[in-house]
């Protein structure tokens, strides 16, 4: 009988994959200054990564790192808190998210794989507004709130996030008047992993993103002036594997049909990330907007650095987000 698969005839692949964890910490002398952390030295620890926590005897409860600053990314430099305050120099300590390992057997991760991943989902009607309803910013932080298909959760850490209907890229949209600037936004994938995207808006138009969030956690801005601004959701959705060439994407169904849909793939960016790189796993634009009705099932051929005994987080999940 012809070995028409090595799954059917020579045992089966292994049939599952998770990524392990574990906690996030990390010590450092800092200051803050308004809602500036400067880091002067690393003491010992994990890198510092946006969501942490930071706690010391002269720094207000509930303070957290909501994106990397002018030159912090991980070590010394500066960073952007959630709270403004004056913290003179001392010892810090760090903590929160989880950071991720390589493949494990399943205990937290996409699921039960085989050779494909059915990446099944119904993304609701894209918004332009429904991150940050039309404001002048205040400064430079820009105020959230939860519109259409984005609810307000609270995180295992306490902390309160926007989370969206399922990973995709936002878009900054300055209504009326005003310059450039540039926004970080903040926040987490779908794995739970921090990441940062900075959007530079274009006066009177809307610019997008191309990261795939799942949480968000703030959004800042700096330089230029701004009349009014809103942030929302595109319709580039997130993939839950990586994908670093269209020959992955064996099947791509949209909207009930059986035609191939001639939607964009954005492959995985697999340089180390930073906040003006694309999405670590890559991302996919159908070819009609989303409605919250359109199903898009794309069939994932998973290679073996993705699934299997020899299975890397970097071939399953992508480089580390930034």
């Amino acid at each position: 009988m012809p070995q028409f698969s090595d799954d059917l005839f020579l045992g089966p692949a292994q049939g599952y994959q998770g990524t392990g964890s574990y906690a996030n910490t990390s010590t450092f002398t800092g200051s803050i200054a308004t809602t500036v952390l400067t880091v002067t030295e690393m003491l010992s620890g994990d890198p510092i990564t946006v969501g942490m926590y930071v706690d010391s005897a002269n720094i207000s409860a509930g303070t957290y790192i909501t994106a990397f600053g002018g030159t912090g990314a991980g070590g010394v430099g500066t960073y952007t808190v959630n709270t403004s305050q004056s913290a003179s120099s001392a010892t810090v300590t760090g903590a929160g998210n989880a950071l991720a390992g390589n493949p494990a057997p399943m205990s937290l991760g996409v699921g039960p794989l085989g050779r494909i991943y059915v990446f099944d989902v119904v993304p609701q009607t894209l918004n332009a507004a429904n991150i940050a309803a039309s404001q002048t910013p205040t400064g430079t932080s820009v105020t959230l709130t939860a519109g259409t298909a984005v609810k307000s959760v609270a995180r295992s850490n306490g902390a309160t996030v926007l989370q969206l209907d399922c990973p995709r890229a936002l878009s900054v949209t300055l209504v009326v008047g005003g310059t450039a600037r540039a926004y970080t936004i903040s926040g987490f994938d779908y794995y739970g992993q921090a990441m940062s995207e900075v959007i530079t808006s274009v006066a009177a138009a809307t610019t997008n993103g191309k990261k795939a969030f799942y949480q968000i956690s703030g959004v800042t801005g700096a330089g230029g002036s701004v009349t009014a601004i809103t942030i929302g959701t595109t319709q580039l959705i997130g993939l839950p594997v990586r994908v670093t060439d269209a020959g992955y994407i064996g099947t791509a169904g949209w909207d009930n049909t059986l035609a191939r849909n001639a939607g964009t793939l954005a492959v995985a960016a697999t340089a180390a990330a930073t906040t003006a790189t694309g999405d670590v796993r890559g991302t996919y634009s159908p070819s009609s907007a989303p409605d919250g009705i359109k199903r898009l099932v794309l069939g994932i051929l998973l290679p073996g650095i993705a699934v299997g005994p020899n299975a890397t987080r970097v071939g399953a999940f992508g480089v580390t987000q930034a």
